[in-house]
């Protein structure tokens, strides 16, 4: 009976998944990362002075529906009483907006929120950023990164590409901006004075200074090693980041399709004497409006578009539920992924010569960012087809350039090789070490190691594949877990931990599988599924969410059934939860499961409650029920 009910479940999935496919054959589910979003592009129109009313107003509604009752945002739903970042971000948009003062009851209640917990000068450092180029903040006396980093070779001990790209697109325009200490004010700029708890504005805290002396110290180092005068070798360097800038801009006018970066591009190109109107800020701005999307009613800037990631994971998902590759909607959604595979160099062949492009990008504009976790799923999209002499020529580059993206320790990077230097972790930024390093993560290598063991010919006994096991079995923690950089947190690296060495070649009954299986069916909640809380990128450990969600259910069951040879008590127990709990809506169904910067960006992906739940009643009906 229980079989006939997930299958059940199974196709009314299909079903739901065929019915929201876009005409270009995408999924096009939102990718809703809290509220920061939404407060910058009002910032972002009402500094460049652009009335669009409509807009405004839209995104206005959608600060105040997420406020809560405290006067407080949350990044999340157990983040405590409220974030005192988010708070101060929507705050100040709230009132630039016009069409809220600081007599009203909802700021009211948020200016005692953000006074109670230090003052707007505890917010993270972004967020100064973001205040002194709008005059709300002065600027430091100096940044940790030089703008002149950008000028010193590649040979060099430490130079600008040795962080990561993402961590780039956002610093190169910051560079600029804090070398110029840019600000631009409005007749509707309001006035934050009253949001700081003491005369101190200072950047930085007094550890955070201690460990900028330190960094700074080398910088200053690095940066004697120039040959020039230090007004011409600023100029050069300034040049150079806006060239950097500029050959990074993607077809829609963003700034490697990441708002955050085309904000900051925005205002460093006007620091640098662009006109507000001139055609590189208005194709921006329009890029940043088509990121636009509806959430429960409510306008959304999505930070980029998950096309791509949906898409890919949607297709294998269907196909491995029954779905013929030669259904029109599996048709459909491989002529898309097709069409967005990159023929572009991008920054990653700076540490990876010799290689052509070929792997897949994570939204439907970007042309030249690939990573490795999107070209792998859309791989396994394609595998089913791989026979026609089109797909195989794709997928021959797709493998080659995932392949060739394996790094030095052996495991696996999200967009570019050998990027993991120490040195960075002195920044004093919070959370920096997600925005600079791509070291190997167990996610990534997990994954990749699932794809090359189940959908490739590459023997088990080769290099790679050995190189990524041993990564692997060195780098499980103690309590039998692994760490998930994307996602939150344990549970999501260890379930792509024991599929990738499971699909590698590792013996189930191997100790570090049975220690991770341990750990799963230890944590396992009463209702039969499986939580976890975003605190535990912040405290490094497992914390657990004091509820169960079917994304992270579906995590660890698609772990126990790759690892146990017949239904388990927990197995069976967790079906349990996901068929009952699949129609029931509560606070759970919208909690981020995915992870940008611990501490500061979160990402709850719509689709993941189709996918991860198919998947791995899929899995289930397939290895259990001819037993």
């Amino acid at each position: 009976m229980k079989f006939e009910h997930v299958e059940m479940t199974i196709r009314r999935i299909t079903e739901e998944l065929k019915a929201r496919q876009s005409s270009d054959g995408s999924w096009n589910f939102p990718f809703e990362t809290g509220t920061s979003t939404d407060a910058y592009m009002i910032i972002l129109l009402r500094t460049l002075e652009i009335n669009d009313e409509d807009l405004i107003r839209e995104l206005t509604q959608r600060l105040l529906s997420r406020q809560e009752k405290n006067g407080a945002w949350k990044l999340y739903y157990d983040e405590g009483d409220g974030n005192l970042t988010a708070t101060v971000e929507a705050y100040y948009a709230l009132l630039y907006s016009t069409y809220y003062s600081t007599s009203d009851p909802q700021m009211r209640a948020a200016k005692k929120f953000i006074v109670k917990n230090g003052g707007i000068q505890k917010s993270h450092m972004f967020t100064k950023i973001m205040l002194a180029l709008t005059g709300q903040y002065q600027w430091p006396a100096f940044f940790p990164i030089p703008v002149e980093l950008i000028l010193l070779p590649l040979s060099f001990p430490i130079h600008f590409y040795d962080i990561s790209v993402f961590g780039r697109a956002n610093l190169a325009p910051i560079m600029i901006l804090a070398t110029k200490k840019y600000s631009k004010k409005t007749k509707y700029s309001p006035d934050l004075s009253h949001l700081f708890t003491s005369r101190s504005s200072d950047f930085y805290s007094n550890e955070e200074l201690r460990k900028l002396k330190t960094i700074a110290d080398y910088m200053e180092k690095a940066v004697k090693y120039l040959i020039g005068l230090p007004f011409q070798l600023r100029q050069s360097a300034i040049e150079r980041t806006k060239q950097y800038m500029l050959t990074h801009i993607e077809p829609d006018g963003t700034l490697n399709s990441y708002f955050s970066a085309t904000f900051l591009m925005i205002f460093a190109l006007l620091s640098l004497g662009s006109r507000k109107d001139a055609p590189l800020i208005t194709k921006a701005i329009d890029g940043l409006k088509r990121m636009r999307c509806t959430i429960k009613g409510h306008t959304h800037m999505q930070y980029t578009t998950a096309n791509v990631w949906n898409t890919s994971l949607i297709s294998f998902a269907m196909q491995s539920a029954g779905i013929s590759p030669s259904d029109p909607a599996i048709q459909k959604a491989n002529r898309y992924l097709l069409e967005k595979q990159h023929i572009k160099f991008g920054d990653w062949a700076i540490r990876n010569s010799g290689v052509m492009p070929g792997g897949w990008g994570f939204s439907d504009i970007n042309t030249f960012n690939p990573d490795v976790d999107d070209t792998t799923a859309s791989l396994r999209a394609l595998s089913a087809t791989v026979q026609s002499a089109t797909i195989r020529e794709s997928w021959n580059r797709g493998v080659s350039w995932s392949l060739s993206m394996q790094n030095r320790d052996g495991g696996w990077p999200a967009f570019e090789k050998n990027i993991d230097k120490k040195i960075w972790n002195l920044l004093p930024i919070e959370g920096n070490k997600f925005l600079i390093s791509d070291a190997s993560s167990a996610d990534l290598t997990g994954r990749t190691l699932e794809f090359l063991g189940h959908y490739t010919n590459l023997p088990k006994k080769h290099r790679i594949v050995k190189n990524g096991t041993n990564w692997l079995l060195t780098n499980q923690r103690k309590d039998g877990t692994w760490y998930g950089r994307w996602g939150i947190c344990y549970i999501y690296g260890t379930w792509a931990a024991m599929t990738g060495l499971l699909a590698a070649g590792i013996n189930p009954e191997e100790k570090h599988i049975q220690k991770a299986l341990h750990w799963l069916k230890h944590i396992q909640n009463e209702d039969g599924g499986w939580g976890e809380s975003c605190h535990s990128d912040q405290k490094n450990q497992y914390i657990p969410l004091g509820a169960s969600n079917i994304t992270q259910t579906s995590w660890a069951l698609d772990s126990l059934i790759a690892a146990e040879a017949k239904p388990s008590r927990e197995i069976n127990f967790g079906i349990d939860y996901l068929l009952q709990k699949y129609d029931q809506k509560d606070w759970t169904d919208d909690y981020p499961v995915g992870q940008g910067m611990g501490g500061a960006f979160y990402i709850h992906y719509h689709s993941y409650r189709y996918i991860f739940p198919l998947i791995s009643l899929t899995n289930y009906v397939k290895k259990y029920k001819n037993q």
